[in-house]
């Protein structure tokens, strides 16, 4: 059998070397999970719906988020944040995971003993601290008419946490 030459050693080397270091890279990646306020709603009574904005700020979210391999959906059980929810629930084929947004605590410590790309919906007054619950930095409150904000909360094996603040719009798919 001849032997390699050495550019066939080579090559072979660095490609064993960048399995080696690419390995652990991908074993590593982090939890995403993806936390925003239902879309806007028609209303201030109890339980209302979304308005055709916030219906179509929902299909934005699902178009926006439906390439990253969502595999939970998470929502307070209202009618608003399913609605936001439903539909890249529909999208990735999930069922919609209803959640007590006045005790989150259990669906915190459940989406993180998952893992995995994550979409969480809640409230304004509710997003902060479950933002906070994952481990992220701490994020502004969020007014009443602020509809936009969508953060994007990674929880790394090393227990380092990263928050980034996307955004979404109301224009339509």
């Amino acid at each position: 059998m001849p032997k390699p030459t050495l550019s066939i050693s080579l090559t072979l080397s660095a490609l064993l070397l960048a399995c080696a270091t690419l390995a652990p890279l991908a074993q590593a990646a982090p939890n995403v999970v993806y936390v925003t306020r239902h879309a806007e709603k028609t209303g201030a009574d109890k339980d209302p719906a979304l308005t055709a904005q916030g219906a179509a700020r929902a299909r934005m979210l699902a178009a926006l988020l439906h390439r990253a391999d969502i595999r939970y959906v998470f929502s307070s059980d209202t009618r608003r944040t399913r609605q936001t929810a439903q539909p890249l629930a529909e999208r990735v084929k999930l069922n919609v995971e209803v959640y007590d947004a006045a005790r989150p605590a259990p669906a915190i410590e459940r989406i993180k003993a998952l893992g995995g790309p994550t979409l969480l919906v809640g409230h304004s007054n509710t997003v902060p601290d479950l933002v906070r619950m994952l481990g992220g930095a701490p994020v502004a409150p969020i007014g009443d008419d602020e509809y936009d904000r969508l953060y994007q909360v990674s929880i790394h094996d090393n227990g380092t946490v990263s928050t980034v603040l996307l955004s979404s719009s109301a224009s339509a798919p």
